[in-house]
């Protein structure tokens, strides 16, 4: 009997679930690739198997592209290795890269999933509104240099809320069965060189995200009218649609769980923290 998990039997296999906070700028995206291109999901995947003695398969709770960041990103394996918490998250550290982190490490019953038990996921999109470009932001934020109207663009989100089918906001390769998804924030909040746009929906469209925000940057720029978001999820075509913002300033920041023991942690990023913690009303818990 293990002394760590004593209702299990040596053989049985029980669910592990991690937080990662992740860099994505050198990674081809979270998931493993044909090509051998190095991923979140393989450097993770070969860490935990190091630990664990064994192979591991890993289910996350939601994809990241190229060039995309996490805070807070849900991810789940089964295994029949013995480990602390603690064991587990400093084993793991120890064996990956250095812009990836594991920041807690908890067993769940095995009914969750990381996937198709959130209830909820939360992405914060970071630009930095300057003249010049920053050299040491220019890999975690998108670059804007034309002052934005973070007003206009408030007024376009408000007009993308609600049940809608967002085909506009879809990539071509989207392998999603429906389009149809619940958009229930989205935020737009200046802390001065910085925009923070803040989305949470029951679930996110390939690209969602990049695209949502490539409407509202040129409506922010005062090159669009604000009611060309309406039209744009009109359309439903992506044809139609704006132009897909670049990866480095979304970040994966929340999956919600309807599990009460699961640790919470500051959505971030990290070095925005200080700067967004003096507006706690400004956006609603994620």
């Amino acid at each position: 009997m293990s002394e760590v998990f004593p209702f299990l039997r040596p053989t049985d296999h029980h669910r592990i679930v991690l937080c990662l906070e992740y860099k994505g700028t050198a990674f081809h995206g979270w998931q493993i690739q044909k090509s051998g291109v190095s991923t979140i999901q393989a450097a993770l995947e070969a860490a935990i198997a190091k630990v664990a003695d064994e192979p591991v398969s890993t289910i996350v709770a939601g994809r990241t592209d190229a060039g995309v960041h996490a805070t807070n990103q849900i991810v789940h394996f089964d295994t029949r290795a013995q480990r602390s918490d603690y064991g587990w998250k400093m084993g793991i550290n120890g064996r990956l890269p250095d812009d990836i982190s594991v920041k807690w490490v908890t067993q769940v019953d095995e009914h969750f999933h990381a996937r198709f038990s959130a209830q909820e996921r939360a992405y914060r999109f970071i630009i930095h509104n300057n003249w010049v470009k920053s050299a040491l932001l220019h890999e975690v934020t998108t670059w804007e240099q034309y002052e934005l109207d973070v007003g206009l663009m408030q007024q376009a989100a408000n007009r993308l809320l609600g049940t809608h089918d967002f085909s506009s906001f879809r990539a071509a390769e989207c392998q999603a069965h429906s389009p149809v998804r619940t958009l229930r924030e989205l935020t737009v909040a200046r802390f001065g060189e910085f925009i923070v746009i803040q989305a949470r929906a029951d679930g996110f469209l390939h690209h969602m995200v990049r695209n949502l925000v490539g409407v509202m940057l040129p409506i922010g720029r005062g090159r669009k009218p604000v009611d060309w978001a309406s039209d744009v999820l009109n359309y439903k075509d992506r044809r139609r649609g704006g132009v897909t913002a670049k990866g480095n300033g979304l970040y994966f920041v929340r999956a919600s769980y309807n599990v009460g023991d699961l640790p919470s942690a500051d959505p971030g990023p990290a070095f925005l923290s200080p700067i967004l913690s003096t507006s706690t009303s400004l956006f609603d818990p994620v």
